[in-house]
């Protein structure tokens, strides 16, 4: 997929395509914001829960699939989260205290789980764990 160019324009984002690569992917941290915007914008929030400095399996996903096209693609019509559990980087403590909540929240019992939801918080589907090496597109028809 190609690039895609963002502008701001009056507090607003302009997209010049579709569809995102993975390195122009904005991935923010905070689910009641991202509620705001889902609901302005009538998209999904997609909840990536990991351990992305110590999971082996967070690693492959996010070299394998996260960092494709395919998924940058996928990833486009979507608000994306990331709910991170570092072990070897520093994190703000709200952030810490929000990211257990939403564990709590949404029984999440290992790493990687993406989970799908709607604009209010309610799950439509989620995706655990990860295959090495089953590439994106296997990886992401899960949620279809």
């Amino acid at each position: 997929m190609g690039s895609v160019r963002l502008w701001l324009l009056g507090g607003a984002i302009l997209a010049a395509a579709s569809a995102l690569s993975a390195e122009d992917l904005i991935w923010g941290s905070d689910l009641a914001a991202a509620e705001k915007r889902a609901i302005k914008d009538h998209k999904l929030i997609l909840l990536d829960f990991t351990g992305s400095d110590w999971c082996g399996y967070c690693r492959m996903l996010d070299s394998q699939v996260i960092s494709s096209d395919e998924f940058g693609e996928f990833a486009s019509k979507y608000i994306l989260v990331r709910v991170d559990f570092p072990k070897f980087h520093s994190q703000d403590s709200d952030e810490k205290s929000r990211n257990r909540s939403l564990a709590m929240e949404y029984k999440i019992e290992g790493y990687p789980t993406l989970v799908l939801v709607g604009p209010t918080g309610r799950e439509i589907r989620r995706v655990e764990g990860y295959e090495p090496k089953s590439g994106a597109a296997a990886y992401l028809a899960q949620f279809y």
